[in-house]
Parts: C-alpha cells; sequence; structure tokens
C-alpha cells in the first residue's frame, strides 16, 4: 500500500496535522524525525533547508572579485543545502524517495515563500540530472490553511489544490528568489570593484532591500545636518475664574497650513516684538469663553504581527528587533506560550473565536495575578464575540496574529515575562470595550486675540483598564499645559482674567534619528514613498522586507558598519554615505529606492496570475543586472560628484588645506582650489572608511588606532594601528599599517630608551622591567639600551592579538596576576569565529597562551574556534608575526591574587574629578565618563566630543577632545 508524504514548514504544524487527521486517517506512531500511519507520513522542514548558488563553473569566489568576471548570470541555479539544518533535509529527501511514498503534499506556509521552501526541497530530492538538479518526478498536491484549527486542517485535506493551480505562485517565488541573488551578488561585487580599485579589498554590500533601508536613514541624517533652526514664540496664559485657573495658548484660528513650510503652526509667532505685543496687550484684560464638549471615544491598538510588536518592545524595553525576535520565538518554540511570530498579518482566522475563549479560560486560571482579573471580566462580561476587526480570513496571510496559546508559560525569564505580558495585554484588550472621554474644547478671546485650551477626561476606561493607571494618564498628543487636563468650571457669562501672559521663546527642531522602533514602521510603509499608483498598490501590504527579515536587515547595516547603534539611535556611518555618492553618482539610484521593490512586487503579482512568463521577467532582471555592473565598469572619472569635507588639520607637507573626495584626502593647496603639493591618503584603507573625526584625528596626531573593521585583499577582517610617516624616498607622507610585528631597534641594534615611560610590571621570564614599545610589550632587557646593549631576554607580547586590542590595564594585570580579564574580541585564524579567553603567563611553555573559562556543563565540551585557536596559536608569538606554536598547556598556573593598592594614583588635576585614592586604569575611564554623563559635557551635535569644565579643563589642556583622545590624555594623568 501506497503513502503521502506530508511536508510541513515547521514541526509544530506538523504536530498540528497530525492530531487533526489522527480522528479520521487513525493513530500516528512517532519517529524521530516524521510521523506515520496506513495512509501519510508526516514530516516538516525548519524554515529553509536548501540555498540557491551560482555553478562552480559559472562563479568566482571572493578574493577574485573584478570587472573581468563580471556579469555573472548563470544559465541555471545550483542548489546547496543550509549548513545548519542538512540532518533534517537529509532526513526529509530519504522519506521522499521510499519506495512506498508515492506522492506528496507541499504543507507549508501558504504563501510564496512556503512555496519556494517546499519546492527546493523537492528539487534537491530529485537529484542530479546532467549537471542539473531536476524534480523528484512524484505527483505533487498543495495544503493551503489559513486557520490551524483541526476542522480547518481537515477540510484543507479535502480541498488540496493541484500542481496547475500553484504554478503561478511557484514561479514567483523561485523568481523572486532568483533575482534577488542576482541583483544582490552583482550589485555587491560590482560596487567592491569599484572601491577596490585603488589596490585592498572594500566590501561594499548592496541589496534590494537592505541599501534601500539604508538610504532612508542616510536621507534623515542629510535632513539633520542641513537643517537650520530658526527661533519662534508661544505666547502662555494663565487665566483666572471664579473656580479656579486655566491655562491656555494663544493661536491664530485663520492659520492655514503651508506646503512650502511645515514648520509654520497656528499657535507659533515668528517675531519676538509681535509675541512680546500680544502679550503686552492681553495681560490683565478679561476673556469672553465658549467652548464645546463632546464624548470621544478610542478602540485598542490591533493585535500584534512582528514588525508592531517589534515597535512596541523597542519604544517600551529598549530592546533591538533581533532581540525581540529572539524573545518571541524562544516563547514560541521552548515554552509553546505563543503563537508563530514571524507574521505580517494583524488578524485571527474567522474560525477562532472558540479559540480565543478558550484562551481567556486558561489566562483566567492561570494564576497570573495581574492578568487573570481582566480575563475573568472578559468572560463574565460576554466581550468575546466575531468581530470582524478581529476575526477576519482576508486580512490573514501566510499566519495570524500573534497570540498567547492555551498554555500558560513557566520560567520565564525576564525578558520573556515582559514581552509576554505585552502579547497577553494586547489580545484581552482587543476584545475590551473602547475607552470613552470627555473631551473639552475652550476657547478663550482677549480683544482680538485667541487662547486654546483643550481638556481630556477620561469617563470609562475600557481596554485601558487591562494597562492601569499609567496607560489610562496618557493622552494622545498631550503637551504640558494645553491639553489633557481637567478643566475648572466657567460660569455663563463669566469673563476670566487673563492674571498673566508669557511670550516663550523656542527653536525648531530637526527631525529625529531613526530609533530600530521607527525604521522598522518606515520599512514597513515604505510604499508610501512610491509615486507610481501601480507599483504603491503593489508594495501597500509588503513594505521593505517581511516581518521576519526586518530585524536581520537592521543588525546586517549595523555588521557591515554602515550604521552604528547608540543608545537608541541607528547613525549612518561615512561608508553608508559613500555608497550613497557612488550610487548616485554612477547613475544606478533604482537600488537604493523603494521603487524597485514595488516594480517586482507587482511583477510577480503578475506572474501568480499568470499574466508574465517567468523567462520574460528573469530576461529584465538580468538586463537590470548588466546595466548596473555596466555604469561601475565603465565610470572613468577620478572622483564621484558628492557633498564632501574639509578637514581644519593643515597638510604635513605644505601646510596647504586638506580636502575629502571620493576616494581620498588630498592636499588642495594655501587655497584649497589647486592641486596641492601631492600630499593624499585613502578614505578606506583595507576595505575600512574613516569618520571625519577619525581623519581628523589621524592628519593631526599622525596616527590612530587600534582600529577595527579592517579586510585583507581575501576579504577577512583585521584590527590595525595606521600611521602617517614620512617617506625619504618619495619625500612625501604615506599612511601604513601597523600589524604588530615592527622591529625597529629590537633587531636594527638601535638603542633604546625607556626612562620617560612607566614600567608595566616585571617580565614573567627575568624580572625586568616591561615596556610598550612600537606595537608590542616588551622586557627592557630584550631590546638594546644603554645600560644593556646586548639583549639577554626574548619576552615579547602584542598589544593586537588575533584582532583583539590588549590595553595597557590588561598588560598589567596579566604581568601582576598572571592572567589578564576575560577578552571577548579574538578571531580565529582557521574558523573566523570570534572567541573569548583570559591571556594568561604559561609556565610550563614559557610564554602567554590562551586560558579558556571552565565549562560547568556535564555534557562533553563542544569544539569552538577558541578551542581551535588554541591549539593552533600562541598568543604572543602570533602577535608579534611568528609563526603558530603549540597549544595552551591543560593545566595553566593557578593566578596569583592581585594585593589591594596596587592600582594607579591620579594626578592632582585628575584627583579633582574622580579622587585621590588607587584606582585601576579602566575604573578611571568609568569614572571620568560618569562624571561627564552626570554634568552633560557630551557635546550636544557632536556626541563623540567632550566639553571640559572647569576641573576636566587643567586634565585635557584645551576646551574639547574627542572619545578617541579620552583613553590616551586620562593616562597622562596616573602613575
Amino acid at each position: 500500500m501506497t503513502k503521502t508524504l506530508v511536508i510541513a514548514e515547521k514541526p509544530s504544524v506538523a504536530q498540528d496535522i497530525v492530531r487533526a487527521l489522527t480522528p479520521t486517517a487513525g493513530k500516528f506512531e512517532k519517529h524521530d524525525d516524521h510521523f506515520e500511519n496506513d495512509r501519510f507520513v508526516v514530516t516538516s522542514a525548519v524554515g529553509h533547508l536548501v540555498e540557491i548558488q551560482a555553478p562552480e563553473q559559472f562563479d568566482v569566489k571572493r578574493g577574485k572579485w573584478s570587472f573581468a568576471n563580471l556579469p555573472v548570470i548563470p544559465p541555471y541555479f545550483d542548489l546547496k543545502p543550509v549548513d545548519k539544518t542538512k540532518s533534517r533535509l537529509n532526513a526529509v529527501v530519504k522519506l521522499a524517495k521510499r519506495k512506498d511514498v508515492s506522492n506528496l503534499v507541499n504543507a507549508c506556509d501558504a504563501g510564496r515563500e512556503g512555496e519556494l521552501i517546499f519546492r527546493l526541497i523537492e528539487q534537491y530530492a530529485g537529484g542530479q540530472k546532467g549537471g542539473q538538479y531536476q524534480s523528484l518526478g512524484k505527483p505533487v498536491k498543495r495544503l493551503w490553511l489559513q486557520s490551524m484549527t483541526p476542522q480547518a486542517i481537515r477540510d484543507g485535506f479535502d480541498k488540496l489544490r493541484s500542481e496547475a493551480q500553484m504554478a503561478g505562485l511557484a514561479s514567483a517565488a523561485r523568481s523572486r528568489s532568483e533575482a534577488d541573488w542576482l541583483v544582490g551578488i552583482n550589485g555587491t561585487r560590482a560596487m567592491t570593484a569599484f572601491n577596490s580599485r585603488d589596490g585592498g579589498f572594500f566590501l561594499t554590500t548592496v541589496g534590494r532591500v537592505q541599501t534601500p533601508t539604508l538610504a532612508v536613514v542616510v536621507e534623515r541624517e542629510e535632513q539633520i545636518r542641513k537643517f537650520v533652526s530658526r527661533d519662534y514664540w508661544e505666547i502662555h496664559a494663565s487665566f483666572g475664574a471664579a473656580a479656579g485657573e486655566y491655562p491656555g495658548k494663544w493661536f491664530d484660528p485663520k492659520h492655514k497650513k503651508d506646503p512650502e513650510d511645515a514648520e509654520k503652526r497656528a499657535d507659533r509667532v515668528w517675531s519676538a516684538a509681535q509675541a512680546q505685543a500680544i502679550a503686552d496687550a492681553t495681560r490683565g484684560r478679561p476673556a469672553t469663553v465658549t467652548e464645546e464638549s463632546k464624548p470621544t471615544t478610542q478602540a485598542s491598538p490591533l493585535l500584534f504581527d512582528l514588525t508592531s510588536l517589534q515597535r512596541e518592545a523597542n519604544g517600551k524595553f529598549g530592546f533591538s528587533a533581533k532581540t525581540t525576535l529572539a524573545l518571541a520565538q524562544s516563547l514560541y518554540e521552548r515554552h509553546k506560550a505563543l503563537t508563530y511570530p514571524r507574521t505580517d498579518s494583524r488578524a485571527l482566522p474567522e474560525d477562532y473565536l472558540p479559540v480565543a475563549k478558550q484562551t481567556f479560560e486558561m489566562l483566567a486560571d492561570s494564576g497570573m495575578r495581574h492578568l487573570a482579573p481582566h480575563a475573568l471580566t472578559a468572560l463574565n462580561n460576554g466581550y468575546i464575540k466575531p468581530s470582524k476587526r478581529i476575526f477576519d480570513n482576508a486580512k490573514v496571510s501566510d499566519h495570524f496574529a500573534i497570540i498567547p496559546t492555551l498554555q500558560a508559560p513557566s520560567g520565564l525569564s525576564d525578558a520573556e515575562q515582559k514581552l509576554y505580558d505585552l502579547v497577553v495585554r494586547r489580545f484581552m484588550a482587543v476584545f475590551f470595550p473602547s475607552a470613552e472621554y470627555q473631551v473639552t474644547t475652550r476657547i478663550s478671546q482677549v480683544l482680538e486675540h485667541h487662547f486654546k485650551t483643550e481638556g481630556k477626561v477620561l469617563v470609562k476606561p475600557g481596554w485601558l483598564a487591562i494597562y492601569g493607571k499609567e496607560a489610562a494618564a496618557e493622552v494622545s498628543d498631550a503637551k504640558d499645559g494645553d491639553k489633557g487636563q481637567n478643566l475648572v468650571p466657567v460660569a455663563p457669562g463669566e469673563k476670566p482674567v487673563a492674571d498673566s501672559v508669557d511670550a516663550k521663546g523656542l527653536k525648531t527642531r530637526p527631525p529625529a534619528r531613526y530609533s530600530e522602533a521607527t525604521l522598522l514602521g518606515a520599512m514597513e510603509g515604505a510604499g508610501k514613498l512610491v509615486e507610481d499608483d501601480e507599483l504603491r498598490e503593489a508594495m501597500q501590504e509588503k513594505g521593505l522586507g517581511t516581518p521576519a527579515t526586518r530585524a536581520a536587515i537592521i543588525e546586517g547595516l549595523i555588521l557591515e558598519k554602515y550604521m552604528l547603534r547608540e543608545g537608541r539611535e541607528l547613525i549612518p556611518t561615512a561608508k553608508a554615505f559613500q555608497l550613497m555618492t557612488l550610487l548616485r553618482g554612477l547613475g544606478v539610484e533604482e537600488l537604493s529606492r523603494p521603487e524597485l521593490t514595488g516594480e517586482w512586487e507587482y511583477k510577480l503579482t503578475q506572474m501568480e496570475k499568470g499574466l508574465l512568463s517567468r523567462d520574460e521577467f528573469m530576461q529584465q532582471i538580468a538586463a537590470m543586472t548588466e546595466h548596473i555592473v555596466k555604469k561601475a565598469k565603465e565610470y572613468d572619472r577620478d572622483t564621484v560628484p558628492g557633498d564632501y569635507a574639509t578637514l581644519s588639520t593643515p597638510c604635513p607637507k605644505c601646510a596647504g588645506v586638506v580636502k575629502e573626495n571620493y576616494r581620498r584626502y588630498s592636499c588642495t593647496g594655501a587655497d584649497g582650489h589647486s592641486e596641492g603639493c601631492g600630499f593624499s591618503f585613502t578614505k578606506s584603507p583595507a576595505g575600512r572608511t574613516f569618520e571625519p573625526d577619525e581623519a581628523e584625528i589621524f592628519l593631526r596626531d599622525k596616527k590612530i588606532g587600534p582600529l577595527d573593521g579592517f579586510r585583507s585583499k581575501a576579504g577577512w577582517p583585521f584590527t590595525a594601528e595606521i600611521g602617517l610617516n614620512f617617506s625619504e624616498e618619495e619625500q612625501n607622507w604615506k599612511l601604513e599599517f601597523d600589524f604588530g610585528d615592527d622591529k625597529d631597534g629590537e633587531e636594527s641594534g638601535e638603542l633604546q630608551d625607556f626612562s620617560g615611560q612607566e614600567s608595566l610590571g616585571p617580565c614573567p621570564k627575568c624580572g625586568s622591567a616591561v615596556y610598550e614599545h612600537g606595537s608590542n610589550y616588551v622586557c627592557s632587557h630584550s631590546v638594546p639600551t644603554a645600560e644593556q646593549p646586548t639583549p639577554s631576554c626574548d619576552f615579547k607580547s602584542g598589544k593586537i592579538i588575533l584582532q583583539q586590542p590588549v590595553e595597557r590595564e590588561q598588560m598589567h594585570k596579566l604581568l601582576s596576576s598572571g592572567k589578564t580579564d576575560l577578552l571577548d574580541k579574538f578571531v580565529s585564524m582557521r574558523t573566523r569565529r570570534n572567541f573569548k579567553a583570559f591571556l594568561a603567563w604559561d609556565a610550563t611553555a614559557n610564554k602567554v597562551n590562551f586560558e579558556f573559562e571552565p565549562r560547568a556543563s556535564k555534557f562533553p565540551p563542544r569544539k569552538t574556534a577558541a578551542g581551535a585557536a588554541a591549539k593552533a596559536v600562541p598568543a604572543a608569538k602570533k602577535a608579534a608575526g611568528k609563526s603558530a606554536a603549540s597549544k595552551a598547556a591543560k593545566t595553566p598556573k593557578a593566578p596569583r591574587k592581585a594585593t589591594p593598592g596596587n592600582g594607579l594614583t591620579p594626578s592632582t588635576e585628575l584627583a579633582a574629578v574622580i579622587g585621590g585614592e588607587a584606582v585601576a586604569r579602566t575604573e578611571v575611564i568609568k569614572k571620568v565618563w560618569d562624571y561627564v554623563k552626570a554634568n552633560g559635557l557630551q557635546d550636544s551635535a557632536n556626541k563623540r566630543a567632550i566639553n571640559a569644565d572647569a576641573k576636566l579643563l587643567p586634565v585635557f589642556g584645551k576646551p574639547q577632545i574627542t572619545m578617541f583622545e579620552l583613553a590616551g590624555i586620562v593616562g597622562k594623568h596616573l602613575k
């Protein structure tokens, strides 16, 4: 007897299908990776198990990217298992190939992505024939579910869709995937090749979703930088009535919106004299009062989809989008407390009313004291009833809204509990009645001048009761003094007197930087930015990215150093501005506009309806890819037009003006407009773009670092210091990397003088003093000195070890106590993964080595990047440019306890800021920074700058420094 293999997208859906089919198809037997009975075998993927790639013969790997190999447009795509889920893929493929499995049912999520997940698995199972993957050849039917109730699942199996019915969706799914690959890969390689023309490897990633997202952030930053603040005035009055006082704000009832100037508002006056004249004319005079009072209602917000949940959690708790997704995923997978979180729907299926009632019953009986009473109120008052606002199949896409499941959770972390409560409260609130307010608008007219007062009083809290007093007190658009307050009554005919009237001077503010919450909103509503009606309609429900990918897009932009996360703000870097300048200059702005997504969505929707062929769409994508590569390849000017900076530090060779262009900072002569003396340095050494303030410091101090984010020609990241050194051969200054392997004075025989330096501690080999020297920490007896011209020791340890900067304080700890603190930025040479380790003196091996945290787990330790690095890299010698040696000692020497009082003593000037007791260097920086924060000394215009007050001026020696200078300056005040 043959069987049907059912492949779901997630294990939880496979279990739901088994539970639904058991009453009609018989009991299932559970196996490791599937369920089985006489008729069905039910298994699942775990999201994408297979991804597309270019076949080996048509692709060029990283490290050999050049225009000669572009564009890459393969005639077909190869398939590649996703590394993390290979075992799951093998299990599903094995089931699909079973001889007793005669046909397949695609039970993946009802949408384009679910279709693609299944199609790639099925094709991979068919194997390669003639070098290409072919279909398995077994008949396929489609289970299309929008509700996961048992009856809905059984109904779905009674109405399975045919292969022909799904052909359009399958074509659209595969086309979207291949188009993203073609544009993303070729765009990234073309921009990387363009930016790497001067040598090195400058990775410049672009993508259909990530680049328009970045453009949104860059354009906001450009608005902020170009913003010119303007002075304006508001006139605030306090009126005395028989029953008491009430506030009022002047406004112009004849005001109309100015489409050319959004800052003009009815309550703003743009002249100090006019504002003062209004205040003087109305002060002490009686007012004629008219007022209108009416009831209003406010419904609860809709149920959460992932994006709205991420925005709410970012605003309330400061969670990043990535953190919120991880917490929601944990509540879904591990605790079974929430429904599937990666959804863009804010409604429930129409047959979910019974499930909603059961969920309220669970919450009422759960013992969660802050939630149970509200659930009981809803049940007792019959609040859970049908509503198109909540239950609407037309508004359910691949998945429905995020709601609590029937399982009451336990053992939640604090963060998980916060997110669970957020979802539960929103779920309950949507069933509660609307909040009812009494809104009063009072106009007090003094002479010809009008003052407005608005009061908003909560009459019935309705759903706001679930959120307590805090939310009940929140009034939308409330402003101190003119909205949201209870108003004292004014008797008919009474004329309150304007007891005080004051003109308040204010300044217009630039638009706020994006936070993750507001950027997620901008991504979701990106279709509003599209002018073409058809394209905007196509993007109406889509936006940029999907709820499941938006967090990863933001994190990817941060990882690639296109953006910084500073507090809750997202700030674009110099690299981001450089990319936007490049795309505009090359004439390929389509890569940075949401219209591209709108156009694709429109055409893919046409394809789903059978109105556009897959071949025609892919030919258009290939043509677009060739256009992008051609524009980059044929651009032959030296620079790209853009808005560039001028540095304040003069040219070190001729004292001319140094200006930025697309590729370099160059001398432009004394007048700032000539060719200059020939001095210049690259803006992006080894693929890392200087921020303007970093370039300023580098030019002024002739060195900077250690900095991370550099990339080798093969694309691997590394950390290094950079110096600006004078070349006798070229008679000019040159940018040079310092990799920690300098030999100046070590092997040249030049005598070194350490008399002006403070020792970091005793050499673990010979007991002599250890000093900072070039890019290493060295024993004073390991280099020639006047006291000992012939070195007698070989101790040396790098300032940067496997990309981990080793600060002076850490080397001091190693020399005094035997090991450093736990350091977390090491990068394995073999796996290129980050790992954590201590640096410790290994007396057995007679060198500095890695020491790892002990594992408390009863399970055997996994092989990690740290383990691999310990076997392969002796730390100090690797940093000093020597070859790899033996692994860390198996029984490292127990560290000695540091004795109290062995810290550093601050100077008199520094002691005035942090106190005079001995203290560790890292603690000094923290104390200084706490002082800066407490006294508001961080510069408001440039957050990387610190302003000196009376106490800090003697420490800094100048009115302002940057964060990059802080450690060096403070170090000079420590003994």
